[in-house]
């Protein structure tokens, strides 16, 4: 039986373990106990000095293009608008041509509008989870301050656009990984083999 608050207790000696290592003696006399140490408490002078965020970061989401701006991997399927648990995903589209077809770029549909009111987002990566066509990922971007509450926080298309460089900038593993599988996919399947002619009726020898 588990005591009653013991994951409290873990976690103030966490905090005591990290500050007494931040002292040479206390290194020290961790190692003479052979306690497992770190780095100890770290001071990050920002702005001047911005900390490494770790990959599994996440702040807000953006969408990613191959190339060029105009080969926007998303195809304005919707699936992320519906899914969203907060309601902050906002699409237009797909685009349609001058007589109501939809319009392609790069053979793909794309939205006209692609809003996201970061106000409200909580950066629950369902959009991404949900996303069949790997078109929108999690930034690691914290610096989004503003004086306003409504125009500034809501990302429109043209703000939410980024590389698919900088998302292997940022999340390199995971970029590898959305890579392979957008390769995978994009790859044709072999045709299968045309199959034998059936064999016509044998003669009858002749008497």
């Amino acid at each position: 039986m588990a005591l009653i608050g013991s994951g409290v207790l873990q976690g103030l000696g966490v905090t005591l373990r990290t500050f007494i290592e931040t002292y040479p003696w206390g290194k020290a006399l961790l190692g003479v106990l052979r306690i497992r140490t770190g780095q100890g408490l770290v001071t990050i002078e920002y702005p001047d000095v911005r900390q490494q965020h770790h990959e599994r970061q996440r702040i807000f989401p953006f969408l990613v293009y191959d190339g060029a701006p105009d080969n926007l991997r998303c195809v304005s399927c919707k699936i992320c608008e519906q899914e969203c648990p907060p309601q902050c995903i906002h699409i237009n589209g797909p685009a349609k041509d001058e007589q109501g077809r939809p319009a392609k770029v790069h053979g793909r549909t794309y939205p006209v509008t692609f809003d996201i009111n970061v106000a409200i987002c909580m950066s629950c990566r369902i959009c991404v989870d949900v996303c069949p066509f790997d078109a929108i990922e999690m930034d690691n971007e914290f610096e989004l301050s503003t004086e306003e509450r409504f125009g500034r926080l809501v990302f429109n298309k043209a703000r939410l656009l980024k590389s698919n460089e900088y998302f292997q900038q940022i999340k390199p593993t995971e970029a590898a990984e959305v890579d392979a599988r957008l390769a995978a996919k994009a790859k044709p399947s072999p045709k299968p083999a045309a199959p034998a002619p059936a064999a016509g009726p044998t003669a009858a020898p002749a008497a």
